[in-house]
C-alpha cells in the first residue's frame, strides 16, 4: 500500500534514498524549485505511508506550442508541408527505489502525469528521453505504449564504454488529443537529431 499525492518543496529533503540509482539523473535544489514554483500539477511522489519513506517520485513540465486557430491539424491537400503540433508534457525525471520496484508504482505516476498533461494542458503527447543502454527502463516505456520518436545525438555525458557519451532516446505516447498519432513515428531509431533540436518553450495552464 502507498500513497501517491502532488510532490512538495519540503520532499526534497526526503528522497536521497531513490537518487542513490546509477540511472537516476539528479539535479539541482534550484531546478526541482523551479519546476515545482511552474508545474505543481505535473510532479508527484509516492510514500510509504507508515512511515513516510519515498517509494518513488516523477517530476515533468508542459511545453512546446499549440496548433495555430488558422491552422488546421490534419489539413486539406497543399504543397506546402506544415509541421504538426508540439503542444506536449514531458518527464523530465522518473524513478522507484530498489526495494520498491516491480509494483506498478512508476505505471501509476506516469499514468497521472499523463491525465494532467491531457486534461489540464491539452497536450497532444508526452515524451521522455532515455539511455538506450537502460534497456530495462526501454522495455517498460513500451509497454506503456512509448515509441521511440528520434535519438539525440550525445545526449548523455559519459554513458557509453570507457566513458564516451552516449546518444539519447526521445520517447512518446500520443494522447487522445492527438487522434491520427501525426505527433509519434514507427521509425523512430532511425531518426537523428542535437540535442538542441529538442529544445521547446515552457508552455503553461491555458
Amino acid at each position: 500500500m502507498s500513497l501517491l499525492r502532488p510532490f512538495r518543496a519540503t520532499d526534497l529533503f526526503k528522497f536521497n534514498n531513490v537518487n542513490l540509482d546509477h540511472w537516476t539523473e539528479t539535479y539541482s535544489l534550484s531546478f526541482y524549485l523551479s519546476y515545482l514554483a511552474q508545474w505543481p500539477d505535473l510532479s508527484f511522489i509516492q510514500t510509504a505511508p507508515a512511515s513516510g519513506r519515498t517509494m518513488g517520485y516523477v517530476i515533468g513540465k508542459a511545453e512546446g506550442k499549440d496548433v495555430s486557430p488558422s491552422t488546421s491539424l490534419f489539413p486539406s491537400s497543399t504543397t506546402r508541408k506544415r509541421e504538426p503540433p508540439t503542444l506536449h508534457g514531458h518527464v523530465t525525471a522518473i524513478t522507484v527505489a530498489p526495494e520498491y520496484r516491480r509494483l506498478g508504482l512508476a505505471q501509476g505516476m506516469m499514468k497521472l502525469l499523463e491525465d494532467v498533461s491531457d486534461r489540464v494542458y491539452r497536450a497532444y503527447f508526452v515524451d521522455l528521453f532515455v539511455r538506450p543502454s537502460n534497456t530495462t527502463a526501454v522495455k517498460m516505456y513500451e509497454g506503456m505504449g512509448y515509441g521511440v520518436y528520434r535519438k539525440v545525438k550525445e545526449y548523455y555525458y559519459g554513458g557509453g564504454g570507457g566513458g564516451r557519451d552516449e546518444d539519447g532516446y526521445d520517447m512518446r505516447k500520443a494522447l487522445p488529443r492527438d487522434e491520427k498519432g501525426v505527433t509519434v513515428r514507427q521509425n523512430g531509431r532511425d531518426h537523428m537529431v542535437y540535442p538542441e533540436d529538442t529544445i521547446f518553450e515552457p508552455a503553461y495552464r491555458p
